[in-house]
Protein backbone atom coordinates (compact mmCIF):
# COMPACT_ATOMS: atom_id res chain seq x y z
CA UNK A 1 0.00 0.00 0.00
CA UNK A 2 1.22 3.34 -1.02
CA UNK A 3 0.53 6.69 0.95
CA UNK A 4 -0.67 8.96 -0.79
CA UNK A 5 -1.44 12.95 0.44
CA UNK A 6 -5.30 11.96 0.51
CA UNK A 7 -4.20 9.42 3.22
CA UNK A 8 -2.29 11.78 4.90
CA UNK A 9 -4.66 14.14 4.78
CA UNK A 10 -7.37 11.61 6.47
CA UNK A 11 -4.85 10.34 8.92
CA UNK A 12 -4.03 14.00 10.16
CA UNK A 13 -7.66 14.68 10.41
CA UNK A 14 -8.47 13.61 13.75
CA UNK A 15 -5.60 15.16 14.89
CA UNK A 16 -6.29 18.44 14.11
CA UNK A 17 -9.88 17.74 15.03
CA UNK A 18 -8.48 16.91 18.87
CA UNK A 19 -6.87 19.93 18.76
CA UNK A 20 -9.12 22.02 17.56
CA UNK A 21 -11.13 20.54 20.02
CA UNK A 22 -8.96 20.99 22.94
CA UNK A 23 -8.55 25.20 22.29
CA UNK A 24 -11.86 25.77 22.04
CA UNK A 25 -12.22 24.04 25.17
CA UNK A 26 -9.38 26.64 26.76
CA UNK A 27 -10.98 29.11 24.67
CA UNK A 28 -14.47 29.41 26.13
CA UNK A 29 -13.52 28.52 29.91
CA UNK A 30 -12.52 30.48 32.83
CA UNK A 31 -9.18 31.49 32.12
CA UNK A 32 -7.05 33.14 34.49
CA UNK A 33 -5.97 36.73 32.62
CA UNK A 34 -2.13 37.17 32.18
CA UNK A 35 -1.42 40.55 31.29
CA UNK A 36 2.06 39.20 28.73
CA UNK A 37 -0.71 37.37 27.45
CA UNK A 38 -2.52 39.61 26.86
CA UNK A 39 -0.14 42.47 25.52
CA UNK A 40 1.58 39.71 22.85
CA UNK A 41 -1.88 39.28 21.55
CA UNK A 42 -2.16 43.09 21.09
CA UNK A 43 1.14 43.12 19.25
CA UNK A 44 1.69 40.36 17.44
CA UNK A 45 -2.07 40.30 15.89
CA UNK A 46 -1.79 43.98 14.18
CA UNK A 47 1.46 42.91 13.45
CA UNK A 48 -0.03 39.94 11.29
CA UNK A 49 -2.41 42.16 9.63
CA UNK A 50 0.04 45.34 9.01
CA UNK A 51 2.12 42.14 6.93
CA UNK A 52 -1.13 41.03 5.34
CA UNK A 53 -2.43 44.60 4.28
CA UNK A 54 1.03 44.79 2.85
CA UNK A 55 1.27 42.35 0.84
CA UNK A 56 -2.43 42.90 -0.50
CA UNK A 57 -1.98 46.59 -1.28
CA UNK A 58 -1.52 45.20 -4.93
CA UNK A 59 -4.99 43.94 -5.38
CA UNK A 60 -7.76 47.23 -3.91
CA UNK A 61 -10.70 44.28 -4.27
CA UNK A 62 -8.22 41.95 -1.42
CA UNK A 63 -7.43 45.55 0.36
CA UNK A 64 -11.15 46.04 0.93
CA UNK A 65 -11.53 42.62 2.21
CA UNK A 66 -8.83 43.03 4.47
CA UNK A 67 -10.25 46.35 5.74
CA UNK A 68 -14.07 44.84 6.17
CA UNK A 69 -13.08 41.61 8.00
CA UNK A 70 -10.76 44.34 10.45
CA UNK A 71 -13.90 46.37 11.31
CA UNK A 72 -16.15 42.95 11.63
CA UNK A 73 -13.56 42.15 13.89
CA UNK A 74 -13.15 45.04 16.03
CA UNK A 75 -17.19 45.56 16.29
CA UNK A 76 -17.59 41.51 17.21
CA UNK A 77 -14.96 42.18 20.07
CA UNK A 78 -16.77 45.05 21.37
CA UNK A 79 -19.76 42.49 21.49
CA UNK A 80 -17.38 39.62 23.02
CA UNK A 81 -15.99 41.71 25.59
CA UNK A 82 -19.61 43.52 26.94
CA UNK A 83 -20.59 39.37 27.57
CA UNK A 84 -17.36 38.49 29.07
CA UNK A 85 -17.88 37.96 32.76
CA UNK A 86 -14.60 39.32 34.83
CA UNK A 87 -13.41 38.11 38.25
CA UNK A 88 -11.39 39.91 40.25
CA UNK A 89 -10.53 37.36 43.42
CA UNK A 90 -7.63 37.18 45.74
CA UNK A 91 -5.65 34.43 43.67
CA UNK A 92 -5.77 36.66 40.50
CA UNK A 93 -8.42 38.12 37.58
CA UNK A 94 -10.01 35.49 35.73
CA UNK A 95 -12.46 35.95 33.03
CA UNK A 96 -14.69 33.85 30.81
CA UNK A 97 -15.11 34.52 27.16
CA UNK A 98 -17.98 34.54 24.76
CA UNK A 99 -18.47 31.04 24.06
CA UNK A 100 -20.81 31.91 20.42
CA UNK A 101 -18.45 34.11 19.15
CA UNK A 102 -15.30 32.18 19.71
CA UNK A 103 -17.06 28.86 18.52
CA UNK A 104 -17.90 31.30 15.43
CA UNK A 105 -14.63 32.72 14.29
CA UNK A 106 -13.13 28.80 14.80
CA UNK A 107 -15.95 27.45 12.66
CA UNK A 108 -15.53 30.03 9.57
CA UNK A 109 -12.20 29.62 9.72
CA UNK A 110 -11.98 25.64 10.17
CA UNK A 111 -14.52 26.10 7.08
CA UNK A 112 -12.37 27.98 5.23
CA UNK A 113 -8.96 26.25 5.39
CA UNK A 114 -10.87 22.59 4.81
CA UNK A 115 -13.03 24.44 1.71
CA UNK A 116 -9.14 25.73 0.07
CA UNK A 117 -7.94 22.21 0.94
CA UNK A 118 -10.67 20.31 -1.05
CA UNK A 119 -10.39 23.22 -3.79
CA UNK A 120 -6.62 22.53 -4.08
CA UNK A 121 -7.26 18.95 -3.99
CA UNK A 122 -9.19 18.65 -6.85
CA UNK A 123 -7.12 20.81 -9.27
CA UNK A 124 -4.77 18.91 -11.62
CA UNK A 125 -1.35 18.28 -9.81
CA UNK A 126 0.28 20.89 -12.17
CA UNK A 127 -2.27 23.63 -11.35
CA UNK A 128 -1.19 23.11 -7.58
CA UNK A 129 1.47 24.93 -7.62
CA UNK A 130 1.67 28.24 -6.04
CA UNK A 131 -1.97 28.16 -4.62
CA UNK A 132 -1.51 27.76 -0.97
CA UNK A 133 1.56 30.26 -0.74
CA UNK A 134 -0.43 33.48 -2.04
CA UNK A 135 -3.26 34.36 0.69
CA UNK A 136 -3.74 37.57 -0.25
CA UNK A 137 -5.34 36.79 -3.83
CA UNK A 138 -8.23 35.62 -2.07
CA UNK A 139 -10.97 38.21 -0.77
CA UNK A 140 -12.98 35.72 0.90
CA UNK A 141 -9.69 34.47 3.26
CA UNK A 142 -8.66 38.05 3.98
CA UNK A 143 -12.17 38.31 5.21
CA UNK A 144 -11.90 35.59 7.71
CA UNK A 145 -8.17 35.98 8.45
CA UNK A 146 -8.97 40.13 9.13
CA UNK A 147 -11.89 39.43 11.19
CA UNK A 148 -9.90 36.87 13.56
CA UNK A 149 -7.27 38.84 13.90
CA UNK A 150 -8.51 41.92 14.51
CA UNK A 151 -11.16 40.26 16.92
CA UNK A 152 -8.24 38.67 19.03
CA UNK A 153 -6.13 41.89 19.42
CA UNK A 154 -9.06 43.97 20.23
CA UNK A 155 -10.31 41.66 22.60
CA UNK A 156 -6.58 41.53 24.55
CA UNK A 157 -6.49 45.33 24.37
CA UNK A 158 -9.79 45.15 26.17
CA UNK A 159 -8.89 42.94 28.57
CA UNK A 160 -5.71 45.03 28.99
CA UNK A 161 -8.16 48.09 29.42
CA UNK A 162 -10.14 46.12 31.64
CA UNK A 163 -7.07 44.95 34.41
CA UNK A 164 -5.83 48.71 34.44
CA UNK A 165 -9.18 49.80 35.46
CA UNK A 166 -10.02 47.89 38.20
CA UNK A 167 -6.39 47.61 39.27
CA UNK A 168 -6.98 50.01 42.28
CA UNK A 169 -10.24 48.16 43.22
CA UNK A 170 -8.86 46.18 46.39
CA UNK A 171 -9.61 42.77 46.42
CA UNK A 172 -11.67 41.23 49.04
CA UNK A 173 -10.80 38.31 51.04
CA UNK A 174 -13.16 34.73 51.08
CA UNK A 175 -15.82 35.47 53.20
CA UNK A 176 -15.45 39.46 53.80
CA UNK A 177 -18.19 42.09 51.58
CA UNK A 178 -16.55 43.60 49.10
Amino acid sequence: MTFTPSLIIVALVPLVLWRLYSRYRKLVSRQKSRAWRHWMAAIFFPSLLALLALTALVRPVSEAALVAGIVIGVVLSHFGLRSTRFEATPEGIYFTPNARIGIALMLLLVARIGYRFYEISTMPLGARQGQMQDVTKSPLTLVILGMLLAYYAAYAIGILRWRRANAAVPLSAPGEAP
